[in-house]
């Protein structure tokens, strides 16, 4: 069961019974997203293993024809995964590598896996040991073996191995650059599998001819498959090129490290192969299946608010854009649906999935779920029956050990009691230390999931 742990002192901490009802609406509708994106019960839910025939989505396997199977991956929820898989295949793993965040590997059962930690969101050395882990375990695979890859969101940091000529260090470089920039995950994403020789297919350019088969929980707007984790099994549409495009739009390409400049403008002119792309016969016998996604937690979500008597509605679980900006766009909606009925009458709550960026200009701490919703609470200032939460799924918002924030029409009361200025915090991207200072700030811990970001808003 996931549980907010400071649900009591954020229901407790609104002023009014209107309020603490709708924060605790939020909070359950929260709490039933996160558990229906538990990794292990995504896996359990669709994976199965009768008379040696393994049945995944549809997909029908026989292990017996197999030589070998091994099981490898990264990602925020892969322990999990790796955890509820090897409960299914046993002893039919031969070995196994699984990427997984620092200090979580404990959390995890796993006897023919071994899991290896390594750093999120910048890379270390762990990283590229981990994948030299997973490279050294398929170097020889051959067509009758099989290879199946857990792969979640995370992956692109957890599983680094930069291409010839480029440090580490400089990768670290421009992830932190990017991070900072304002750009979206598939334009990130973009960059790092064209200075990666692990990414964007090429890892199953390196199992190819054995069966591979990846079981994917998306972190990505869309559930794009050369997106999530950088595409390391599927087929990537980018280019160099458009690697380089992306930085000069963010202004980056001239503080780009030298050594990653060299390799993109070798691969526009041809001195370096290209990722593998659509069609490519490395993957004839590659299967991306994706078990879990944003829009499962947003079901969850709703389904949970209906039970509750609510008039429920998903505007979206594709949202995008610079996280204040759709704060205020979130808070308007609630705001419209409160004074006119407007897209869905009260009793009424607003289910919105997706991921929203920062472009991160001042020197605060703080995430987007932190961000957007600071944005929100000046827009529902003195509207006590509207209620705010924002929260990223995998527990961690930005680089703090806060999962999101919660935001009412007093919020913005509390915050001029102490002589807090919402706007000041707001253009510092300081969203952590305004909402640890009022006390709403929403702590789960790391979830072992990850399906992107949801926003709950009630409006009773």
């Amino acid at each position: 069961m996931f549980r907010v742990r400071n649900r009591v002192e954020l229901i407790n901490n609104a002023s009014s019974p209107l309020t603490r009802k709708a924060r605790e609406a939020a909070l359950n509708a929260i709490e039933k997203a996160l558990e229906s994106v538990d990794p292990r019960e995504l896996v359990r839910s669709r994976i199965s293993l009768a008379n040696n025939i393994l049945e995944i989505n549809g997909l029908k396997l026989n292990l017996s024809s197999f030589r070998r199977i091994f099981v490898i991956g990264g990602g925020k929820a892969s322990g999990s995964m790796a955890e509820a898989l090897e409960n299914i295949l046993g002893e039919w793993i031969e070995d196994g590598v699984v990427v997984v965040p620092r200090g979580t590997s404990s959390q995890y059962r796993t006897r023919r896996i071994r899991l290896h930690e390594a750093s999120h969101p910048i890379p270390d050395e762990d990283s590229v040991n981990g994948v030299l882990k997973i490279m050294s375990l398929v170097e020889n695979v051959e067509d009758s073996d099989l290879v199946v890859c857990l792969i979640s969101g995370g992956g692109s940091s957890l599983m680094a191995m930069p291409r010839q000529g480029i440090p580490l260090n400089d990768k670290k470089k421009i992830t932190e650059m990017l991070l900072k920039s304002g750009a979206n995950i598939n334009e990130i994403n973009t960059i790092r599998k064209h200075i990666s020789e692990f990414k964007g297919g090429m890892l199953a350019r390196r199992i190819y001819p054995a069966t591979l088969v990846s079981l994917i929980l998306s972190d990505v707007v869309g559930d794009s498959l050369e997106v999530i984790a950088s595409g390391p099994t599927a087929p990537d549409p980018t280019t160099f090129r458009d690697a380089v495009n992306i930085l000069e739009r963010y202004r980056l390409w001239s503080r780009t490290p030298d050594s990653i400049r060299e390799v993109l403008l070798k691969g526009v002119n041809g001195l370096i192969p290209e990722t593998p792309k659509p069609g490519d016969r490395v993957f004839e016998k590659t299967h991306n299946i994706i078990i879990g996604n944003n829009r499962i937690a947003c079901l969850a979500a709703a389904q949970e608010l209906k039970n509750n008597g609510l008039n429920t509605l998903i505007l979206t679980s594709l949202i995008e854009g610079e996280a204040r900006n759709v704060g205020l766009t979130l808070a308007s909606i609630a705001r419209e649906a409160s004074n006119s009925g407007n897209p869905i009458p009260k009793p009424a709550a607003i289910i919105v999935g997706g991921e929203t960026t920062v472009t991160v200009t001042g020197s605060g701490i703080g995430g987007r779920n932190q961000e957007a919703a600071l944005s929100a609470s000046l827009r529902i200032r003195g509207m006590e029956n509207i209620v705010i939460a924002s929260l990223s799924t995998d527990g961690i918002d930005g680089p703090t050990d806060a999962a999101g924030a919660i935001v009412d029409g007093e919020t913005g009361v509390k915050a001029e009691k102490l002589n807090l200025n919402p706007l000041d915090y707001l253009r510092n991207n300081d969203s952590y230390t305004f909402f640890s200072k009022i006390g709403d700030l929403i702590f789960t811990g790391p979830t072992g999931t990850n399906v992107n970001d949801i926003v709950v808003t009630i409006i009773l």
